[in-house]
């Protein structure tokens, strides 16, 4: 578990820094890559031998008896979440993305509402309109610098042709773990506007100390009539190029027209994610995260730090995830000359705010899930950046 250590990823079809160029015109050669989100770190080492094995073997077949690819499931999540889960509800996709489509797909229609409690992981807004569907922004209220749920407003932007809630808990960007009295809130939500409840719950293992994130069949078990859950352990263990996600569904008709959709599709399960997940799922998984978060803890300690300390930058304080959310607002810059001032001069590539919707224009997001001194090297970037400002 040396998360110092430095991998070098260029060449190497990595999104994260291979297109760092093409997307921001920062060069993987001089610039720090803090955008997609994926980790510099290797898996566990459980997960490494795991594929080494199915490479040792050398034959690539399909994937079959998933039985202890689903038992390792319900043992993490009873063990790590307190969430019992019948292994006849899980259902596999390629990743969570595509879970969302799929979802799209089952239980709405060309035209239909989706709300977003904005601002959102950005490839929520963006799958809703490759689908013809709606996206309806629901604007988060930002109270003393972190986000919470403005129930009050949201219900005035109903229109009625509203069919599905797609919810980030934890919260990408703005790292907030809801608390479980905003759960029951965006429960009883959905039953007043009669909306399907899409959780997302891709960051549930990455929350800081003192916090604790539950999930939503706990914290509304009402809801389950009505609720899908999206979970992986691509997150969690940097898996993301594996495809694997999951859908739980707990209830019975839902289960049965989702599965319709998936037969209708034909899709089946990745051989190497599923291998890779039943090995992360594990009691040796278990403590390469909690090795992982405090990690992590560290990094987001140091960057806060030294952004908060650059006059006119506030990074949103990190309950989970390890995406840094930094509000650029009180510098006075548009949004154009703070990201030219982070592109051109820092030579880091950041996501832009505005992608994540209404909320985000004065912000961009750091990806923190890096060794120490790419933090150190960040945080020094940005200073001089903006050194005008100190």
């Amino acid at each position: 578990m040396n998360f110092d250590q430095t991998i070098d990823r260029r060449g190497t079809h990595s999104m994260k820094w291979d297109m760092m160029q093409e997307r921001y015109g920062v060069s993987p050669d001089t610039g720090v890559s803090m955008w997609v989100a994926d980790m510099d770190f290797r898996p566990p080492q459980a997960v490494q031998d795991a594929l080494q094995n199915v490479v040792d073997h050398g034959v690539y077949g399909y994937f079959g008896d998933d039985v202890a690819y689903r038992a390792a499931i319900c043992w993490w999540m009873s063990n790590r979440h307190g969430w019992n889960v019948d292994p006849a509800h899980i259902f596999t996709t390629h990743g969570l993305v595509n879970a969302v489509g799929l979802c799209l797909h089952t239980w709405t229609q060309p035209g239909d509402g989706v709300v977003l409690f904005t601002p959102v992981y950005h490839a929520f807004a963006r799958t809703i309109h490759a689908a013809g569907r709606r996206v309806v922004e629901c604007p988060l209220a930002l109270v003393n610098g972190r986000y919470e749920m403005d129930f009050d407003t949201a219900d005035s932007l109903m229109a009625g042709d509203e069919r599905m809630l797609i919810l980030c808990s934890p919260h990408n960007p703005g790292g907030r773990v809801w608390t479980v009295e905003e759960l029951r809130g965006v429960a009883a939500f959905c039953a007043r506007h009669d909306l399907l409840l899409v959780s997302d719950e891709i960051h549930h293992d990455l929350v800081m100390p003192g916090y604790t994130h539950t999930t939503m069949p706990i914290a509304a078990p009402d809801v389950q009539e009505r609720l899908v859950m999206l979970t992986a352990a691509s997150k969690t263990f940097n898996l993301a190029g594996t495809h694997c996600g999951n859908v739980i569904i707990p209830d019975d008709s839902l289960r049965r027209q989702f599965s319709a959709t998936l037969a209708a599709m034909g899709i089946s399960p990745n051989t190497f994610g599923l291998h890779a997940v039943t090995a992360a799922y594990s009691p040796a998984g278990a403590e390469w995260v909690d090795a992982l978060r405090a990690y992590l803890d560290g990094n987001r300690k140091l960057f806060d730090e030294g952004v908060n300390a650059i006059p006119g930058l506030r990074s949103m304080p990190l309950e989970s995830t390890y995406l840094a959310w930094v509000d650029f607002a009180d510098t006075g810059m548009d949004v154009a000359e703070f990201t030219a001032r982070v592109e051109r001069e820092a030579q880091i590539a950041a996501n832009h705010g505005p992608t994540f919707g209404t909320g985000g224009t004065s912000f961009l997001r750091f990806n923190l899930g890096a060794p120490r001194s790419v933090i150190e090297d960040a945080v020094a970037r940005l200073q001089r950046a903006f050194k005008d400002l100190q």
